[in-house]
Order: C-alpha cells, then sequence, then structure tokens
C-alpha cells in the first residue's frame, strides 16, 4: 500500500470511529509509528484531519472543508455517482447544476451529451461545460465565493428564478436521519432553494460519509427530492422516508 492508498484508508477509519490513533494505525498497515505520524501530519495539513493528543480526528462538524481538500474525500464514490446522475439526464434538456464536488463530478460526466441547456452558479462547471459547443451554458451573478468558486447570495438566488428548468442536480453538505439535507453557509442555502423551486426534476447527488457529518443550515427536505443518487445510504430511517415521500433511492456501490 503506497502512500496515498494508506492515507485514503486512514480517511476512512477516522470516518467509521471518528478518531484515529497512532499506534493502532502502525499495527494495522505494519509501518513504524513515525510514518503514520507523518501521514496524520500531511492529513491534518490539508485540513481532511484534525490532531489531537495520540492521533487524529475528523474536523468539527461546524467546520466546512477546503474545496481541495473535499474534493479528494470519497473521490471514487464521487466518480461513480456522478455518472450515475448524469445517465438520468436525456440529450437536449435543461438543467441546472449547483455548487459542490459531488455535481462536479455529474458535470464531468455529462460532456459526452449533447444540447444541453445548463444554468449554474458554480464556475467549474461553467468552465469545463462551456468547452462542448453542444451546451449553451449560462451562469449565475452574485457574490463569488473565494474558497470554491461558487456563487452565492440574494442575486443569484434571483437568477434562477428566472427559468424553470427539466433538471437540477444539486449536492449538500450533510444529510440528517430525519430527513433533512444541511449545508453550511446559508447564502449558498438561499441559492439552492431557488434551484429546487424552479426544477421539475430535482436530483439529489452525495456519498454516504455525508451521513456522519452535521452542518447548522436547513437547504430542504428529502420529500422535495425526485431522486437521490448515493454509493449507499446507511440510514434505514432515511431509506424509509425515501419509499415514503415517493424518492427514487439509486445506490451505484463503490468504485474507488
Amino acid at each position: 500500500m503506497d502512500t496515498t492508498e494508506r492515507q485514503q484508508a486512514i480517511i476512512a477509519l477516522a470516518r467509521g470511529q471518528n478518531r484515529v490513533v497512532v499506534e493502532d494505525l502502525s499495527t494495522r498497515f505494519a509501518v513504524s509509528v513515525q510514518t503514520i505520524r507523518k501521514d496524520l501530519n500531511q492529513l491534518c495539513d490539508r485540513r481532511l484531519l484534525t490532531r489531537v493528543h495520540g492521533g487524529a480526528m475528523l474536523p468539527s462538524g461546524t467546520e466546512n472543508l477546503e474545496y481541495e481538500a473535499r474534493r479528494q474525500i470519497a473521490a471514487g464514490e464521487k466518480d461513480a455517482i456522478g455518472r450515475a446522475a448524469a445517465a438520468l439526464i436525456p440529450n437536449d434538456a435543461s438543467l441546472f447544476i449547483n455548487i459542490g464536488t459531488t455535481t462536479e463530478a455529474v458535470s464531468q460526466a455529462l460532456l459526452e451529451h449533447s444540447g444541453l441547456l445548463v444554468v449554474t452558479n458554480n464556475i467549474n462547471v461553467a468552465n469545463r461545460m462551456r468547452l462542448n459547443p453542444r451546451f449553451e451554458v449560462v451562469i449565475a451573478g452574485g457574490v463569488v465565493r473565494a474558497s470554491d468558486g461558487g456563487i452565492v447570495g440574494e442575486a443569484a438566488a434571483g437568477f434562477f428564478s428566472q427559468f424553470k428548468v427539466d433538471y437540477a442536480v444539486i449536492g449538500a453538505s450533510a444529510l440528517d436521519e430525519d430527513g433533512a439535507l444541511l449545508d453550511f453557509d446559508f447564502r449558498e442555502v438561499k441559492v439552492a432553494q431557488a434551484i429546487i423551486a424552479n426544477a421539475r426534476h430535482v436530483i439529489l447527488v452525495a456519498d454516504s460519509g455525508k451521513f456522519e457529518r452535521t452542518a447548522p443550515v436547513r437547504i430542504a427536505r428529502i420529500d422535495q427530492i425526485g431522486t437521490f443518487v448515493t454509493d449507499h445510504c446507511p440510514s434505514e430511517r432515511f431509506r424509509a422516508q425515501c419509499v415514503t415521500s415517493g424518492v427514487t433511492l439509486v445506490e451505484i456501490g463503490s468504485s474507488a
């Protein structure tokens, strides 16, 4: 197992048990304590973990992770989710694509489509999709968030209210067992709510790790979603709410 694979495995362990211990990791991976400490220091430098005495743990649930760090979490799952979600969207459709690393994976998977009208508040999505001459790409105006290129605020929310599109692709920072979709930035949430309100079919894309996180701002309820695409839904309560609300649950497993 090389350094990258080991560090990804450490993150997965931390997600499963919240905290990892240096000595336990050294034994598990058959490497020195010094090597594990170096791994943890690198992961903490990238804000994927936070150092505590004797090991490390996931960052506080009230802190959002830096954009590049978030892209690396569950990268394989996000790619697979992106492909599955893209397969639900036909050619010649109109759609919103919201902010998020998983929604960006959907945009990547859509590049082989044709005739799409794409309306987004995600600079990364717009920059990627504008290169396809078969697409028309429209980008929202508003405040550009320096951390990830997301466009947020009242102006962006009002912009989306001008449209009525076939599909919306949205993400969430956290999913609660009670059916709540949650995020950190109330300005982003206002935009997400406008996106949901102005799409005929809403596709939520989120990996199973989102059930292990918390965030303070409510985006919506699961019954406002048409399809939920994930690698796995670990919450039976959430799964039952999907059934009750008529939400199509698509579980694709991990390709990591």
